[in-house]
């Protein structure tokens, strides 16, 4: 009888602990879930593993070219660079882990839910077992029938509690699997706390840089300032956004054919000898034809708006709408010129880069932008950072004015 007594009582303390649950995940774990479904918060780890993992392949690139830079300006901006791509790593981090957290959540709403429909028909059973194990030997000497009524008993737990340790056995394992759950949130909370203190880091460190950068760029600062008043005086004649790009279009044109034109030619001592050369092609008329490469999206987040997807006002989509976290790293899609960093009507803080002459890239819906008009950043330089709240950032990538997909274009 001992054996199965024991075992009984050890069971009830198992159901106990099951009603009144002791799966408690830390405070910081208990979020609420952000997804619609279980799905859906699985593409968005695999997602966000998949930018981090993308974003530390850019970092540890372009750390090893800002060890192998000669010049200081290279150096610095690669460095830069590499923090940008540090920041969103971290980003993506903490966008997994809240993935993780909402997923393990959702597996334990839908465990509590199974053991309450189990328990109760179980916790009835043992209770009435154990008032039953717990009547007293001397009563059953005192009251007539009592030994018969004892052999009744013993042979129906006999009986009886095999079969509560048979079906208590899918209680168990549901027992197993909430902790193992609990333990994996615990680790999912660790994960996340690690990733924003790395956050916090990486972005002191690229504040620190940016403001050497602005300081050294000061000293040298003439033709950027009337180059980027320019920039300002073409913005307040432009009636729209196309109509900005256009004419940003034409003025890097006309600097780069400039740039191109060759120096005063000496009247050569024997006229009747000269002949009509033409010219090798410069490298940057080479390049015109050529998309930017590397190119990458500006900022890590879901797509909201796909290129060619219909918008308000019956038009379609002209670049990429991406939802970052509030605050998030905007990077350089690829290496340029900045020809207008500001604010433009109707589209907050926006970033205007050319490449390769015929190439331009725009990014909007930035709260800060740490860049100036004329200068040149490599491929995941620092624009900015994205706004508060829910931010939208935009990105169009045009060829001649003409909008393309950047998404064919990205790795």
């Amino acid at each position: 009888m001992k054996p199965r007594r024991s075992f009984l009582f050890a069971a009830l303390p198992v159901l106990a602990a099951l009603a009144l649950g002791i799966w408690q995940v830390e405070g910081s774990a208990q979020r609420g879930s952000v997804y619609s479904d279980a799905a859906e918060t699985r593409a968005e780890l695999q997602r966000a593993l998949s930018e981090a993992k993308a974003a530390q392949t850019r970092a540890d690139k372009l750390d090893a070219v800002a060890e192998s830079a000669t010049k200081a300006a290279e150096k610095t901006a690669s460095e830069a660079a590499a923090l940008a791509a540090r920041v969103q790593q971290a980003e993506a981090g903490i966008a997994a882990a809240q993935a993780r957290i909402s997923l393990i959540d959702s597996q334990r709403q839908a465990l509590t839910v199974r053991l309450s429909r189990r328990q109760q028909p179980l916790v009835r059973l043992t209770g009435a077992l154990q008032k039953l194990s717990r009547r007293p030997l001397a009563l059953s000497a005192l009251r007539p029938g009592s030994v018969r009524d004892m052999v009744y008993l013993r042979a129906m737990l006999a009986t009886t509690v095999p079969q509560v340790a048979e079906r208590t056995s899918a209680l168990r394992g549901e027992i197993d699997r909430g902790r193992q759950l609990e333990r994996e949130a615990v680790q999912a909370v660790t994960v996340l706390r690690e990733s924003e203190t790395t956050l916090t880091s990486q972005r002191t460190k690229l504040a620190a840089l940016e403001t050497r950068q602005r300081l050294e760029s000061r000293r040298a600062s003439g033709s950027a300032d009337r180059e980027a008043e320019r920039a300002l005086a073409l913005a307040e004649q432009a009636r729209d956004l196309d109509g900005l790009v256009g004419q940003l279009d034409k003025a890097g044109e006309l600097r780069e054919e400039l740039a191109q034109l060759s120096g005063p030619v000496l009247r050569p001592s024997r006229p009747e000898t000269a002949a009509v050369v033409t010219p090798e092609p410069s490298p940057s008329q080479t390049a015109r034809a050529g998309a930017p490469s590397p190119y990458q999206l500006p900022v890590a987040g879901r797509t909201l708006v796909g290129f060619g997807s219909p918008v308000e006002g019956g038009v379609t989509a002209k670049g990429v709408t991406l939802a970052p976290v509030a605050g998030a790293q905007v990077v350089a899609p690829a290496a340029g010129r900045v020809a207008f960093a500001g604010t433009y009507r109707g589209y907050g803080r926006i970033v205007i880069i050319e490449h390769n002459g015929v190439w331009t890239s725009l990014v909007t819906g930035l709260a800060r932008t740490d860049v100036s008009v004329g200068e040149e950043l490599v491929a995941g330089a620092p624009l900015g950072v994205a706004e508060p709240g829910r931010p939208e950032v935009i990105l169009e990538l045009r060829r001649d004015g003409t909008p393309v997909n950047p998404l064919e274009f990205t790795r």
